[in-house]
């Protein structure tokens, strides 16, 4: 991604606009930067070609859906080797009740985000499931018990 250009402020307004509103039309995209519908279209198609945008998805209500409960799950491993390290990220990707996975630094080697519907299907999907990942050795869990900020929304210059 070195080889991008740089990003002047009308690209970095058409990123806010967009993440501010992905569905928003070509014709209010280019009124809001003061630019042609075929001049934003064209840094739209160039912001996705070089990288910038990933996608467009809908934000789903996870309450409305049976997923209310938020678990954040620190999860340390037997070994960490390489062949246990893909193991359980090989893992992870299949099981959709885990919304995110990340390899950090410090006290254990991974923290998981999952979205269950109350505490007794994260009890079954802690016995069923998580303590039967490839190498997991110890896990603690923080259940949410208040949501007080949650973005998808980066900063931008």
């Amino acid at each position: 991604m070195n080889s991008a250009p740089e990003l002047d402020r009308i690209d970095l307004k058409i990123l806010h606009c967009l993440q501010q509103d992905g569905r928003i039309a070509n014709l209010k995209l280019a009124e809001a930067v003061t630019l042609s519908p075929t001049a934003v279209l064209a840094r739209v198609q160039r912001l996705t070609k070089d990288g910038y945008i990933l996608g467009y998805e809908a934000r789903l209500n996870p309450l409305k859906l049976g997923r209310g409960m938020t678990v954040f799950v620190e999860v340390l491993l037997d070994r960490t080797t390489p062949n246990v390290f893909e193991a359980f990220k090989a893992a992870v990707q299949v099981r959709p009740e885990i919304m995110e996975c990340h390899m950090v630094a410090g006290g254990f080697d991974y923290l998981l985000k999952t979205r269950m519907a109350d505490m007794a299907a994260y009890r079954d999907f802690a016995g069923t499931v998580l303590w039967q990942l490839p190498g997991v050795r110890e896990t603690r869990t923080y259940p949410v018990m208040e949501e007080v900020k949650s973005t998808t929304h980066l900063p931008l210059a």
